[in-house]
């Protein structure tokens, strides 16, 4: 079994105070094999994550660990990057130098306001829709590898709206995957919210065994941790959800091309 954990925050991202050895040191020690460094970025000046990153300490901390740590972690340099289907010339500039290995997609915001803050402001509307349609425009137009946290709306709306029924939306996630599998963007298993009250992964199993059947191949797996306690979590859940939705491996990334992981 060769242990991964794609989707990981540290002090580089605005919302952890994990430092980046730390975590490499509680991955070795757990005999996580590989991580991905996935700090929040946005070229949105009204996203909270705006400004936050500083590239040359970013760079200079994974290449710093990735000596320390040559030959007991492989660590992988990348980022998750917040409505990058918005604003893309200007994500093309501020990114179009970096060699990024993995790069995932995410919506975090809506109308540029937090999904929370969104939710609470529109009481009467269908929450799980407006931010399903989001992500549509997500993988359509973005440049990314992963679509992070499918349905992570769920995270925020579970207490009050109550989780959604896939069969509800699944005109709608259909047609994200089908574009997503036809412009090659993945699919994550997002193991935060095992760690939480919504006590489920993101996405849930409806959602995946659908990608499967669509033809959908590309899966990678990610704790979203942003202390250095949490590197790997789940991941064996992960692995066990995904064999039951019929995958048969798992991906790892290199200079942003796919590698299979045969489970």
């Amino acid at each position: 079994m060769y242990y991964i954990d794609y989707h990981h925050h540290s002090n580089h991202s605005f919302d952890s105070k994990a430092i980046m050895k730390d975590i490499c040191e509680n991955a070795i020690s757990k005999g996580v094999n590989e991580v991905c460094f996935t700090e929040h970025f946005s070229v949105n000046p009204n996203a909270p994550t705006y400004g936050h990153m500083n590239w040359t300490n970013y760079l200079a901390d994974i290449q710093k660990c990735q000596v320390v740590y040559k030959d007991q972690l492989l660590i992988k340099l990348g980022i998750e990057l917040c409505e990058p289907h918005l604003m893309r010339e200007q994500y093309k500039a501020a990114l179009s130098t970096i060699p990024f290995d993995f790069i995932l997609g995410s919506v975090h915001n809506l109308d540029g306001i937090t999904l929370r803050k969104y939710m609470n402001s529109h009481l009467d509307e269908d929450i799980y829709l407006t931010y399903f349609k989001e992500v549509h425009e997500l993988v359509t137009y973005a440049d990314i590898d992963v679509l992070a946290h499918f349905d992570l709306m769920k995270r925020y709306a579970h207490t009050t709206r109550g989780l959604y029924v896939f069969s509800d939306y699944q005109d709608i996630i259909t047609s994200i995957l089908k574009t997503a599998i036809k412009r090659d963007i993945g699919l994550e298993i997002n193991t935060s919210g095992w760690r939480t009250s919504l006590n489920e992964s993101l996405p849930f199993i409806d959602v995946l065994k659908r990608y499967r059947e669509l033809g959908g191949e590309i899966l990678t797996i990610g704790s979203d941790s942003h202390k250095k306690e949490d590197v790997g979590a789940g991941f064996i859940q992960a692995l066990n959800l995904a064999k039951k939705a019929g995958f048969t491996a798992y991906y790892i990334f290199e200079k942003r091309i796919p590698i299979r992981i045969d489970m």
